[in-house]
């Protein structure tokens, strides 16, 4: 019973997690449509979020301090410069060459990814459940996003490959944090990683670009905080809590509810239209999900 409720407790966390970081994308073209580059949105939105990290960083403690190696803090190292700094890095250029419907189909292959480097490296089994309920959402996916690809778009094998290098790089994130975690608990290694990349994308500015960040309108600024509360703080911890609960593969297969919430919160904010034929692909997407958290509870 108290398994179970652990269960549901963190399909919630994922669900809110995801769907918060989804609103990510649309922040990002409503800021582009001031000519921003992808280096400073990017800037904005780590810089923002970097207080609160090193705030919670200091307030809080390691779960189980006599079981964390040396090593392991080179691990949220390595971890916290691929996970959200180069994940993040390659998605917002990816979304300069490609729509954001094919950014979104290229993306969520992480699920899969995440299966695979967990059975390589970690002797992960992958029950055939979760093959398919990937299958069941990335169908979805595609059937969301059908009508919105442009093949003809210049560059497109730029953005297609560096859409790829993001889905990648956070799938090694996720199966990175499934194993981290339990030895520095949700808080403390959410905290630590995210600072990492906080601070990679500072250092990037101050060696490689330098150009004037305050120059931009208000609405940037303010654009740049939001997406730093509630696109990446926030949900940062959400996900954290949701792995330490479910496990990294079914938290990314929940995951696949990020390009329904992406869509809906569109069509609300960008004013963008909503297809009978994206209706029909969220529905298969949650039955998928649904599928997932389903067994999760019962096994």
């Amino acid at each position: 019973m108290q398994k179970s409720k652990q269960v549901s407790i963190g399909i919630i966390l994922a669900i809110i997690g995801v769907v918060l970081f989804s609103a990510k994308a649309v922040m990002v073209k409503m800021a582009y449509k001031y000519q921003i580059s992808s280096e400073h949105l990017l800037l904005f939105r780590m810089s923002f979020s970097l207080p609160i990290y090193l705030v919670i960083a200091m307030l809080t403690r390691t779960a189980n301090p006599e079981k964390i190696k040396k090593s392991d803090y080179i691990w949220i190292l390595f971890f916290g410069f691929i996970g959200y700094y180069l994940a993040s890095y390659f998605d917002f250029l990816g979304l300069q060459y490609i729509k954001a419907g094919l950014e979104r189909i290229i993306l969520f292959i992480y699920p899969t990814l995440v299966l695979v480097i967990s059975r390589v490296f970690l002797k992960t089994k992958i029950s055939k459940k979760q093959l398919v309920a990937i299958g069941i959402t990335y169908v979805g996916v595609i059937i969301t996003f059908w009508q919105e690809l442009q093949l003809d778009t210049p560059n497109i094998h730029l953005g297609v490959f560096l859409i790829f290098l993001s889905a990648l790089t956070y799938a090694i994130y996720l199966v990175g944090s499934g194993w981290l975690i339990p030895k520095f608990g949700v808080v403390v290694f959410t905290s630590y990683a995210m600072i990492v990349s906080s601070f990679c994308i500072i250092i990037q500015y101050l060696l490689f670009d330098r150009g004037d960040v305050t120059s931009y309108p208000g609405e940037v600024y303010v654009l740049g905080i939001f997406m730093a509360f509630f696109a990446t703080v926030v949900p940062s911890y959400l996900i954290s809590a949701a792995i330490s609960r479910l496990g990294a593969s079914n938290v990314a297969i929940i995951g696949s509810l990020g390009p329904v919430s992406t869509i809906l919160l569109a069509f609300f904010i960008l004013d963008e239209n909503l297809s009978i034929l994206q209706i029909l692909g969220a529905t298969i997407v949650i039955f998928g999900i649904y599928f997932t958290t389903k067994k999760a509870k019962s096994s």
